[in-house]
């Protein structure tokens, strides 16, 4: 099959990778292309950037949570029916979940794919030095195709055109201008969510229009058509005709953080998504089971906490036996309530016996391997999958322990723990788990709401 395709990577963070993106994704579909739009690694908020400006929603590729056929399976499924397919990489190029492989890199990612790199580099005071990085860079990993650069931060088409005089190869195909009037929002994660309150949509199209006027967009394009075939893995199992269940999704300010390609198995396992939002909705939907993703309940904390009727809706649904599974914000939700930065405490519903207490540094980064130690609503003892963490919050228990599910291995060397808090039939943790590197976690879920719809 062969897909055009690309990928935009950098030499580090924060080097301009998803502003790049962005505007690319802008300028291909100002061409008349359908654009796919995927991320790198497990980040949430840089989709969210990529959605609004492909029009459709952007999925994650991860090296190290998903199998390399289960990668090539999301990747085949959604791009095959687009005209051209961007990828934004994650961190630095070569960055990987260890200093010595490629293992969980966008390197690893763009060889799975065999997809030609866009390299953003930084060129900001830089001339002649953006030749020798081009060429360390392209001559790093031979099985690797580095296939142009793109300058950002660049003071003038004078400097530019400086650049381009230095011979770097592979050669430079545009730039972007130091630009700060359409800057992207920052906050404690990152990147602000791309919602339109913080990103308007003027925004979105300014950097599709910069990345018209000083991308080499033939190049670009003449490079994604240059792509080999490859051999797409077996096609996911089609969505289900009828549907077993509803699941409830909580979808709002303060809970937005989902791989799509959970969502998407879901469905494929007979579930209808429901979504509902806590911050305002009145009641729930008629569902046999909800899930509850990360997100920033804190920024909203008054609102969740004053919807009393939502909250006491949730409650009841846990007392009469329904499966709820939550993730980072979620958590922070189904606990006693949250204590903000300024010290407020913001009561919410109390399913788990402990507050969420908010920090101005990073409690937790980085991928983990979870094994849950007894039966849960994901299925049987002993179940093993891969996730993440990024949290600047952290559980206090109010009375007494709390029962932990969980045994977390995090990736890099750091002390196993555990986690994985569970009542009843409500299973939350911070982990951010990605279901594509075990199955079994969707089907068991989907199970549990069927036995309790069952009753």
């Amino acid at each position: 099959m062969r897909i055009p395709r690309l990928i935009v990577s950098a030499t580090s963070s924060g080097a301009g990778k998803t502003t790049v993106t962005v505007g690319l994704i802008g300028a291909l579909r100002a061409r008349g292309l359908k654009v796919a739009a995927f991320k790198c690694g497990p980040d949430y908020l840089d989709p969210t950037y990529h959605a609004r400006a492909a029009a459709g929603v952007s999925h994650n590729l991860d090296g190290w949570m998903m199998s390399r056929d289960a990668l090539l399976a999301t990747f085949t499924r959604v791009a095959s029916v687009a005209d051209i397919a961007v990828i934004e990489g994650m961190m630095g190029l070569f960055d990987a979940a260890t200093p010595t492989g490629d293992e969980g890199s966008t390197a690893e990612i763009a060889k799975w794919l065999a997809a030609p790199v866009l390299l953003v580099v930084d060129a900001s005071g830089m001339a002649r030095t953006v030749a020798a990085v081009a060429r360390g860079l392209a001559t790093f990993d031979p099985d690797l195709r580095l296939a142009g650069l793109i300058c950002n931060r660049v003071g003038s088409r004078g400097h530019l055109e400086l650049l381009r005089q230095t011979g770097a190869d592979p050669p430079i195909l545009g730039g972007f201008p130091a630009e700060k009037e359409h800057a992207f929002p920052e906050r404690h994660l990152g990147l602000m969510t791309a919602d339109e309150n913080s990103v308007p949509a003027e925004s979105i199209a300014a950097w599709g229009a910069v990345a018209a006027q000083w991308l080499d967009l033939d190049a670009i394009i003449a490079i994604a058509r240059s792509v080999p075939p490859f051999g797409a893995p077996a096609p996911a199992p089609a969505r289900a005709a009828t549907a077993r269940v509803r699941i409830g999704v909580a979808f709002d300010q303060a809970f937005h953080f989902y791989y799509e390609d959970n969502l998407r198995r879901l469905e494929a396992l007979g579930a209808e998504l429901i979504r509902f939002a806590p911050t305002r909705d009145a009641n729930l939907p008629a569902v046999d089971g909800l899930y509850f993703g990360g997100g920033y309940p804190e920024a909203v904390a008054d609102q969740l906490a004053a919807n009393f009727a939502m909250l006491e809706a949730i409650r009841d649904f846990a007392r009469r036996g329904g499966p709820i599974y939550a993730e980072c914000g979620g958590l922070m939700y189904l606990s006693r309530g949250i204590r903000t930065l300024d010290g407020r405490f913001f009561p919410t519903v109390g399913l788990i016996r402990a507050q969420a207490v908010m920090a101005d540094r990073l409690h937790a980064l980085g991928y983990v391997e979870v094994e849950t130690k007894r039966r849960s609503l994901l299925g049987p003892a002993g179940l093993r999958f891969r996730g993440h963490q990024f949290r600047y919050s952290n559980l206090e228990a109010v009375d007494g322990s709390l029962e932990r599910l969980y045994s977390v291995r995090p990736r890099w060397g750091k002390v196993p723990f555990e986690e994985g808090f569970s009542v009843g039939n409500v299973l939350a943790s911070y982990v951010h788990a990605h279901w594509a590197s075990n199955p079994r976690t969707a089907e068991g879920f989907v199970r549990s709401c069927a036995e309790f719809k069952s009753r």
